[in-house]
């Protein structure tokens, strides 16, 4: 027999209706008792019953995505997802729900996030750069009792919360060493193009790639990380830029998630120039790009994982548990015109 609610007081020597605002992450429960009834759960391998638990709630999860304002094509691809995940969670009561802020200002999302209210989201999903008003945004809505994780870019915060995205610094010595290996025997200057550098994935992306080509690839030269700001026009600029001023050009690192136009505007100003080019994320344009030639390696996650893992982590935060690892670990993909 699976063990009780009524076990699980027993175990702990406390009531049922302190148990029963332990399993919900109510208040009015001193971290001792919580502890004991925590280490009772362990002891007698306690399983909560979750749709039972959802029912008695009176009204199923609500959880929301923040996402940049900006993006096209990798975005798209996760919104597809939350809608997808939405009707596939339906029997599940749980709702979800894309919420588009303009990063770029981060008064303005911090804005958006204030007016989040308990009563409309249990938890929500955060992909922002990294500002100090975003930060203490994110903050003041757990203090509302909103569940919140970062979501793709990472948000250095004191509290140790669960992340949903690839290990980024990973991501970023993985194409360092596609980039050396593939260009072994070459010397030269690697340009690195990404939207900007106050996102916490492309500080991490960049560090890891420069561990990488510094420490075994000494004949290049890794040149200034050059931001777009997601301006079609100034990513023209900078890609014509690149290829003007350096004529010994072997290698074109495209560091943020959106590459659609840097690789529009690198077949214009990089056309018979032969280097080698590398981007992040799995997007119609990158696929072509793999397939005619003009991108070599694309290192990318899984944006269904992503969401997925998302929700089944705010759910479990909301319900005083923990979620399986390994199931929620985002692994780093690379994909090649070959393995398409």
């Amino acid at each position: 027999m699976r063990p009780t609610t009524k076990d699980l007081a027993a175990e702990a020597g406390v009531s049922l209706a302190t148990v029963d605002r332990v399993l919900n992450a109510r208040s009015g429960v001193r971290k001792k008792t919580i502890d004991a009834v925590n280490e009772a759960i362990k002891r007698i391998g306690f399983e909560r019953n979750q749709l039972a638990a959802t029912l008695a709630r009176k009204r199923g999860y609500r959880f929301g995505f923040v996402l940049p304002k900006d993006g096209d094509e990798f975005l798209k691809e996760i919104v597809d997802r939350i809608t997808e995940i939405n009707e596939a969670f339906r029997a599940e009561m749980i709702e979800v729900k894309a919420l588009r802020v303009d990063e770029k200002d981060p008064h303005k999302t911090a804005r958006s996030l204030s007016r989040l209210k308990p009563e409309d989201y249990d938890g929500v999903a955060i992909m922002a750069p990294e500002f100090p008003q975003i930060r203490d945004a994110i903050r003041r809505m757990r203090e509302r009792g909103i569940q919140t994780i970062p979501f793709i870019s990472n948000q250095n915060n004191e509290e140790k919360e669960d992340f949903v995205g690839i290990d980024n610094r990973a991501a970023g010595a993985t194409a360092g060493r596609l980039m050396g290996r593939f260009l072994s025997g070459k010397s030269g200057a690697i340009a690195v193009v990404t939207d900007t550098m106050q996102s916490r994935d492309s500080l991490e992306r960049r560090l890891g790639f420069d561990a990488v080509i510094n420490r075994d690839y000494a004949s290049f030269k890794v040149l200034p990380s050059l931001e777009t700001h997601s301006d079609p026009a100034r990513i023209h600029n900078v890609i014509e830029t690149i290829f003007t001023a350096h004529s010994d050009l072997v290698g074109l690192y495209i560091m943020g998630s959106e590459a659609r136009e840097v690789l529009e505007a690198a077949q214009i100003y990089g056309r018979g120039k032969g280097h080698l080019q590398i981007a992040h994320e799995r997007t119609p344009s990158t696929v072509n790009a793999l397939v005619n030639g003009t991108l070599d390696a694309v290192v990318t996650q899984d944006p269904g994982h992503l969401v997925r893992s998302a929700v089944r982590i705010l759910r479990a935060n909301c319900e005083n548990r923990t979620t399986l690892a390994s199931q929620e670990k985002i692994r780093i993909e690379i994909l090649l015109a070959d393995n398409l």
